[in-house]
């Protein structure tokens, strides 16, 4: 219960500070243009607070916190007295229009920059971007446990968080990638990502699974949490047990003993465990016993099994100075909106899966609860990806979005006169059957998400 109230606190922050954030730029542009506001609400439906500003405009905290809006004068919703005919917005240059409905998106956009901006003046705490084990396509690059990945391609990774963004993006173009490494012993080289050898059919969430990287800070240690009945292990082997080598091959962690039970096997034979247990050091001769895993698999095994994970302290912040983070914050901006727009022009060809670009309600509050959780700099960092997405998302080009409205007065730039009343009826029906469907998928999504 307590995940379920939280989720539902930091949701309704973060969609109160993007929401009132974007509904002001609407607002501080109109009034900048001569409209009158009548109202600001942030929030649908009935009002549970509300205030008669000096200004006339009514502030107004409505009870559904999903949007808010700016209602402006305008003679196609209600009679404005002569005296206030210039002040009503459908009496506005269309430039000025453009502006006012420009507005709410742009400051999304500004919002942030400003909230990335204080993400790296506070310092996110994060993980080295350092290979804890390396398989498959990361293994036949050339990775060994222990380089640190500083860049992929022109992208600089100073966090595992940011190689890991970074990673999944190139593997969606499924080319090859440079990664700009620096080895455990302090030299800085290069090795190539093959990703064009990544599945045809991929989750695109499992990008660095697929590529075989695990990263340090997740690598379990080699520690026996259970010594299963009538094995090899069995009566030799015990709970707590640390292994330091396996045939006289060092083990640093847990995903280091199956590849050297399977050498062990293969050679035949018995071999020495070697062991910490009660502060005391260890040799053990075992001989790996041949089975089937729950896969179907066959493999050699010793059968244990690991100890409970345990979450590893953070070696690395992500933080910059006041006037440095100035150019950094606008440079992640511009990636991010960059990304977005991407994923949803994947999403609408089909090259990606719709599921992991569009999230409705549950998805965002789970998030916004566990980036909350991360600490003050996490949950900027979740609200500036929010905002960006609020603010590109309100740029598509769907009629009751402000994209729709910007598509009218462009038309009607073009026509030199506005778009017929007919017209954009039809194009108002249009949008709220595109917003009615966006929204289902959203929930759908949400629902494919708890059941997984």
């Amino acid at each position: 219960m307590n995940e379920f109230f939280g989720s539902v606190w930091w949701l309704l922050v973060a969609l109160g500070v993007l929401v009132t954030f974007h509904e002001f730029g609407h607002f501080w542009v109109a009034r900048r243009c001569g409209v009158k506001v009548l109202r600001f609400s942030v929030g649908f439906g009935k009002p549970l607070w509300s205030r008669r500003g000096r200004d006339g405009t009514e502030y107004v905290i409505a009870a559904i916190p999903l949007g808010g809006y700016v209602r402006m004068l305008d003679e196609r919703e209600d009679d404005v007295a002569e005296s206030e005919v210039a002040l009503a917005f459908n009496r506005k240059p269309v430039w000025q229009r453009i502006a006012i409905a420009a507005a709410g998106p742009l400051a999304n956009l500004l919002l942030a920059f400003l909230l990335l901006w204080a993400m790296l003046v506070v310092g996110r705490p994060d993980y080295a971007p350092v290979v804890g084990y390396a398989k498959g396509i990361a293994a036949q690059a050339g990775l060994h446990p222990g380089d640190r990945i500083t860049a992929v391609g022109e992208r600089q990774t100073p966090t595992w968080s940011e190689l890991g963004i970074a990673l999944s993006v190139a593997a969606l173009d499924r080319k090859p990638v440079t990664l700009a490494i620096r080895t455990p012993g302090g030299l800085d080289t290069t090795r190539q990502l093959a990703l064009q050898d990544l599945p045809a059919q991929m989750d695109e969430t499992q990008a660095l699974a697929k590529i075989g990287l695990l990263p340090r800070h997740l690598l379990m240690p080699a520690i026996i949490g259970r010594v299963k009945e009538s094995t090899p292990a069995w009566g030799v082997l015990a709970e707590g047990d640390r292994i330091t080598a396996i045939d006289g091959t060092p083990i640093s962690s847990y995903e280091d003993i199956a590849p050297q039970v399977e050498r062990l096997g293969l050679r035949g034979g018995p071999g020495m465990i070697e062991v910490e247990r009660d502060g005391q050091r260890l040799a053990l001769e075992l001989t790996p016993q041949r089975g089937v895993d729950a896969s179907g698999k066959a493999r050699w095994y010793l059968g244990i099994l690991s100890s409970v994970p345990v979450e590893m302290p953070h070696d690395a912040v992500l933080r910059l100075g006041p006037i440095a983070a100035i150019p950094a914050a606008a440079r992640e901006t511009v990636f991010q909106s960059a990304l977005i727009v991407e994923m949803i022009s994947r999403a609408v060809s089909g090259q990606i899966a719709v599921r992991n670009t569009v999230s409705g309600p549950v998805t965002i509050a789970r998030a916004a609860n566990d980036f909350a959780a991360r600490g003050p700099a996490w949950f900027l960092e979740f609200l500036a990806l929010l905002s960006v997405s609020l603010g590109l998302l309100n740029l598509l080009p769907i009629p009751v979005l402000d994209g729709g409205h910007l598509l009218y007065y462009l038309i009607e730039l073009a026509k030199g006169r506005p778009l017929g009343e007919r017209a954009q009826a039809m194009g108002q029906y249009i949008g709220l059957v595109l917003i009615a469907g966006l929204m289902g998928l959203a929930f759908y999504n949400d629902i494919l998400s708890m059941m997984s």
